[in-house]
């Protein structure tokens, strides 16, 4: 059953699951964690065509695949991101402390863009992320909030290659849609 979106516009349920890798080298990932305050999403495709010409033509294309990079935007990121994505410490009065010794770990990131008739949930494996940049401005006649942005990349995992999965809702996949960001998704058999 393909999908019966005609246009797709929003972005909410942000989550993150923080990246474990054993000493086998096989990936995991912790609970998800959600990032309230979605604002906005721009992931770029990574990668180069590469022809091959012979007999006075295009004879062979091949494609590589380096995932995506760009920027995501949200209205206050959680300490809770900066900790476990960031590597930043809490000391014991509450502070959160960012040093050059962070380790940054490697994450699953998770959202959903909605349509005109269901909402889809994507899910990207290997995802890093910069230390957000900082603004702030004084307050006027309104009070304009200021965000945290992101650069974000993602590319293949390690462990299998996967880069990317996405679920639309249908009449076949309500449990596993509904389930979508209690843990990481691993995709089912092709058919």
């Amino acid at each position: 059953m393909g999908e019966k979106n005609k246009i797709k516009f929003g972005l909410s349920n942000v989550h993150i699951a923080k990246q474990i890798k054993g000493e086998d080298g096989e990936i995991t990932y912790g609970t998800p964690f959600k990032i309230p305050g979605s604002v906005n999403l721009s992931l770029d495709a990574e990668g180069d065509n590469s022809p091959f010409y012979a007999d006075n033509i295009k004879f062979f294309d091949s494609y590589a695949n380096n995932g995506y990079s760009g920027e995501l935007e949200i209205a206050k990121l959680p300490d809770q991101f900066l900790q476990e994505i960031l590597g930043q410490t809490v000391d014991s009065i509450g502070g959160v402390l960012e040093t050059i010794n962070d380790k940054m770990s490697p994450f699953a990131f998770m959202y959903q863009i909605e349509g005109d008739q269901t909402g889809t949930r994507f899910c990207y494996y290997n995802t890093t992320a910069s230390r957000p940049s900082t603004e702030a401005s004084t307050k006027e006649d309104t009070i304009t909030p200021n965000t945290d942005k992101l650069s974000i990349t993602t590319s293949a995992r390690e462990d299998n290659g996967r880069v990317r999965y996405k679920l639309a809702l249908s009449d076949t996949n309500k449990t596993q849609y509904d389930k979508f960001f209690d843990a990481v998704p691993e995709p089912q058999e092709a058919v």
